[in-house]
């Protein structure tokens, strides 16, 4: 068994691509320093919010999916929290149940 995360951000709408990118880099890089390993990152692109955040009506969205220990998590939101250009993060866990192997048919023996 193992874990998986799946953490999702929101930048701000005002950036441009190529400070998406850096960001991006940033964050991925952050997490493999921190033990993570499996990283899949998407770039969803700019959407609209449901509400208003921190005055920003859009936003590019950013998802990552990862496994990792769970100490990675505190870090990366930290240093999610204390940026600017970030304007809401979410981690989830996700608990995947490896297959077990199915046990092979026993013959049993019929007295007739």
């Amino acid at each position: 068994m193992k874990t998986v995360y799946e953490t999702m951000y929101i930048l701000r709408p005002d950036l441009g691509d190529e400070q998406v990118e850096q960001i991006v880099a940033k964050y991925d890089n952050m997490l493999k320093d921190l033990g993570a390993n499996d990283i899949q990152i998407q770039n969803r692109g700019k959407r609209r919010l449901a509400y208003e955040i921190k005055k920003q009506r859009d936003g590019v969205y950013i998802q990552m999916n990862y496994t990792g220990p769970g100490t990675a998590i505190f870090t990366l939101e930290r240093s999610m929290r204390l940026s600017e250009e970030v304007i809401r993060y979410l981690t989830i866990k996700q608990e995947v149940h490896e297959p077990k192997a199915e046990a092979e048919p026993v013959a049993v023996a019929v007295a007739a």
